[in-house]
């Protein structure tokens, strides 16, 4: 599984989801993650059809790169870790 990150330094919910997401990942290294910049990756912003209004973005992938499931906005750790289980063996 992996998990593609999109956000923006200019966003107020991807900097709360930052420290988030470095605890889980420190805690849980059962996947691979990416992180894109919305303002630096156009192309990775385009493939993916990621919005502006939909920051952040969180884009979990099986091991073909196939999506299994998106969510946007500011999630809790509790529903990050419930995907994590979920998806860590896709």
């Amino acid at each position: 599984m992996k998990v593609l990150k999109f956000g923006a330094i200019w966003c107020s919910g991807c900097l709360v989801m930052k420290p988030r997401w470095q605890k889980i990942e420190k805690e849980h290294p059962v996947f691979e993650s990416e992180y894109y910049e919305y303002d630096d990756c156009p192309g990775k912003i385009k493939k993916y059809g990621i919005e502006e209004g939909s920051l952040p973005t969180f884009i979990f992938l099986d091991k073909k790169g196939n999506e299994l499931e998106r969510v946007t906005g500011e999630i809790s750790e509790k529903k990050i870790l419930e995907l994590v289980e979920k998806y860590k063996s896709k």
